[in-house]
């Protein structure tokens, strides 16, 4: 059963505090449906309108929940969206599984014109900075910034098959409590009482009361970690065409993305740099969610001199 407005405030009061973000105003979004190519898109809107625009893009198997925290903390100064990306959280499935790179670009493209932005930051996370960083690629005059999270050319196939393996074996489970259990032990930097709360905006409950992930995993176990990787290896070799200030952001204990990999693709960019979050594996924004708000403030502070 999804929590209740109250319930979902109540615990976004409390993410707040136990991150010590400063949120003035700690506010639900309200929830807006996009239709873009006849896929219809669910995208969180946190406000404020008339400010910059950033756009959110989560990483694979998660939700546009994934930036709560981060919205919260940033809505104050720029309107904040977060996008449940095609096969996940509220957002439609592909019926014929089309995930590439390709397609998330003209979502992101039609997300931007619903929301009446010429131009945005845009903040990804693992799949979702492949994504972000591939729409750059394609229409650069949209894209005012670039912020991206734990991935880059150089990821750790141990690291991602780590985390293949995690969501493959939650992908169907018998009691939120039994997937809380799981995930403290592939994860145990999160706070049990936040972490039930995430959970409840990931996955559905079934008829016979069993509980299925909200992405689609249809695709599950085809395709490895190596095949994946180097599948996307093309899309990174344009990283000489992307002209906007680019921040590379690495989580201190990620197992996935190192920081000699970060320092590297910082470096090839042409307004690159690259900052590391303590206290941070792989899913940054969860894990130091004040972390990552400052590096992104002074970031864009530095953007605008």
């Amino acid at each position: 059963m999804p929590l209740t407005p109250s319930e979902a405030l109540q615990h976004l009061r409390l993410a707040v505090e136990l991150a010590g973000v400063d949120a003035p105003e700690v506010v639900l979004p309200e929830a807006r449906h996009v239709v873009v190519d006849g896929m219809r898109l669910h995208c969180l809107d946190w406000g404020t309108r008339g400010h910059a625009p950033i756009l959110f893009l989560h990483g694979g198997a998660l939700t546009a929940r994934t930036w709560d925290v981060v919205c919260l903390g940033l809505r104050r100064d720029h309107h904040c969206v977060a996008l449940d990306q095609r096969g996940h959280g509220d957002s439609e499935w592909s019926p014929v599984m089309d995930y590439a790179p390709d397609a998330h670009a003209r979502d992101i493209d039609g997300v931007l014109d619903a929301f009446g932005f010429d131009r945005a930051v845009l903040v990804g996370q693992s799949m979702g900075g492949l994504n972000a960083f591939v729409y750059t690629t394609r229409h650069p005059e949209r894209v005012a910034g670039l912020v991206l999270v734990d991935v880059g050319p150089e990821i750790q196939l141990r690291g991602a098959q780590r985390i293949g393996d995690f969501v493959a074996n939650t992908a169907e489970i018998d009691s939120i409590d039994a997937f809380v259990e799981q995930a403290m032990v592939f994860n145990p930097l999160r706070d049990r009482r936040l972490l039930t709360y995430s959970v409840h905006n990931s996955v559905r409950q079934r008829p016979d009361g069993t509980w299925v992930r909200k992405n689609d995993t249809r695709f599950f176990g085809q395709v490895g970690a190596e095949e994946i990787s180097r599948r996307i290896a093309a899309y990174w070799q344009a990283v000489d065409t992307i002209r906007c200030p680019t921040l590379v952001v690495r989580g201190a204990r990620s197992d996935v993305f190192l920081d000699d990999a970060a320092e590297r693709f910082a470096r090839a960019l042409p307004d690159g740099r690259w900052v590391r979050i303590e206290g941070a594996g792989h899913t940054v924004q969860g894990d130091n969610p004040v972390g990552l708000i400052g590096a992104i403030r002074d970031f864009l502070g530095d953007a605008k001199k």
